[in-house]
């Protein structure tokens, strides 16, 4: 966190945003994190708790070769990807992958679109669809 000259004080200047470790949002950045900003890696006291598992291993797996046997330029809705993961009860998976969609954006291996154009995955409402960058 950096200070800028602002007139007779000096302000504080927000960091670079970060994306949580859970569910793939954007953290906001607070004034009581200011000293702990770095160690900061979720965005409520919920994700903390509902840490990265395996069936979230497993979504993030079935996006990727969903989305790769599909080709550059198609796109996939991550029922698809629930629907693969656990095909009997897949409607329990749909936030789960979601979640999982928003930590690939992340991680810059993904797009989430809504009607043909890239949407911020923090702000995306209703249906969603993914592709490869």
């Amino acid at each position: 966190m950096g200070l800028r000259e602002g007139g007779a004080k000096l302000r504080e200047v927000n960091p670079e945003p970060k994306v949580c470790a859970a569910c793939g949002r954007a953290i906001e950045w607070r004034k009581k994190w200011a000293r702990d900003w770095e160690q900061v890696r979720y965005c409520s006291k919920a994700c903390r708790g509902a840490k990265k598992g395996p069936m979230d291993a497993a979504l993030e797996d079935a996006i990727v070769a969903l989305l790769t046997k599909r080709g550059r330029g198609k796109t996939i809705c991550p029922s698809e990807a629930a629907r693969s993961v656990r095909p009997e009860d897949w409607r329990p998976l749909m936030e789960p992958a979601r979640r999982a969609a928003r930590r690939l954006v992340a991680a810059g291996r993904l797009e989430i679109t809504q009607k043909g154009r890239v949407v911020d995955p923090s702000s995306a409402r209703g249906p969603i669809r993914l592709r490869l960058p």
